[in-house]
């Protein structure tokens, strides 16, 4: 199956080659004190959170990093 902005965090960071190409873009996510946070959120959810804005991450790049996961399933 793949994976969509309807796809909770947590079910990517449990998929290593998943967690792989998501580290090659977000260098430290999954050390990251908020992630454990924000696994029981879909991609989408997290998107429509002012944090994510102010950290520049726009749907179109969130696009590309599923695009590049879902080619390598």
């Amino acid at each position: 199956m793949a994976y969509s902005l309807d796809t909770k965090v947590g079910d990517i960071m449990k998929d290593t080659h998943a967690l792989e190409i998501l580290e090659k873009h977000v260098p430290g996510i999954s050390k990251n004190p908020m992630i454990g946070m924000a696994k029981g959120f879909t991609l989408k959810q997290i998107l429509a959170m002012p944090q994510a804005k102010d950290a520049g991450l726009t749907e179109e790049m969130v696009e590309k990093v599923l695009a590049e996961i879902n080619a390598r399933k």
